[in-house]
């Protein structure tokens, strides 16, 4: 096969897969491993309840389980409700398992977390001895931020933590607080069609071409549409490339304006009509 014939079918065949690729975008896929149910920000206070006493405890947590890391008391959440609270960069997981905090809940302190979490957010040391935090100054409250991921079945507020005063730890909620995700959704805007002649701007209309058909007068003028134009535009294109391909190179023909023709044809797609007859005298030489 000559240089020329090499070079059209490649010319070709790099056209062709540049028009597949027009329009085609890199997909990314994301995911997000953790349902938030609920998010907030409250002053967290901390306990460690081992039912010694020595801490001023009565007893074993609310729940029944083991005082223990990640165990957190609320004054309205449900027992067994789980999340992660964040302090500084740091996140840690927690379950509620205990009431509390009581008087402090009315002023603002919703969340009671272990003695040990406290001290893992704030750099200190949890002191087995006292069931204190040691190393942080003698600091008792941080502002933490918390995410719900999710909630426990039992009786509890579903929803941004009230007092204890409340009561609301008692009384059964079904009505739960609606995900961040959802919120958000609800909020977006719609966008609504405004009918037509209601302020509705006019569809611009299709660009026209006109010339006169030889049995028509000149004076009224047909309207050709641009796709048409486009369409015959392309066809003759195909027609021009499929001719340029079927003449031989000087010195003689070696089957290659053949394979040209075909690959031409292949590229035009439906761009392009020409006639069966054309086409094999086309072919044939």
């Amino acid at each position: 096969m000559s240089r020329f014939g090499l070079r059209s079918i490649a010319l070709i065949a790099a056209s062709a897969a540049g028009a597949l690729t027009i329009g085609t975008a890199a997909h990314a896929d994301t995911r997000d491993d953790e349902k938030v149910l609920l998010k907030g920000s409250t002053t967290a206070s901390y306990f460690w309840d081992d039912s010694s006493g020595r801490a001023g405890d009565t007893g074993l947590p609310a729940s029944g389980k083991p005082m223990q890391q990640g165990l957190v008391a609320s004054p309205s959440w449900p027992l067994f409700t789980e999340g992660y609270v964040m302090y500084k960069g740091k996140k840690l997981p927690f379950f509620v398992g205990d009431r509390g905090p009581g008087v402090p809940s009315s002023n603002g302190v919703m969340l009671d977390l272990d003695a040990k979490t406290f001290a893992h957010l704030t750099g200190g040391r949890f002191n087995s001895s006292t069931l204190g935090v040691d190393g942080v100054g003698g600091e008792g409250h941080i502002k933490v931020d918390y995410v719900i991921t999710k909630w426990g079945t039992g009786a509890g507020k579903k929803n941004y933590p009230v007092s204890f005063a409340s009561g609301a730890w008692a009384k059964v909620d079904r009505n739960p607080a609606k995900p961040p995700q959802q919120l958000l959704a609800e909020k977006k805007p719609s966008v609504k069609t405004a009918p037509v002649g209601e302020g509705r701007a006019a569809e611009a209309p299709v660009r026209q071409t006109g010339y006169v058909r030889k049995d028509e007068p000149a004076s009224a003028p047909v309207a050709k549409s641009e796709p048409v134009e486009q369409a015959q535009s392309a066809g003759g294109r195909a027609v021009e490339a499929v001719e340029a391909a079927a003449k031989p190179e000087a010195g003689g023909s070696d089957g290659t304006g053949g394979a040209l023709v075909a690959v031409a044809l292949a590229v035009a797609g439906g761009g392009a009509v020409l006639g069966s007859e054309r086409v094999r005298k086309l072919v044939r030489g």
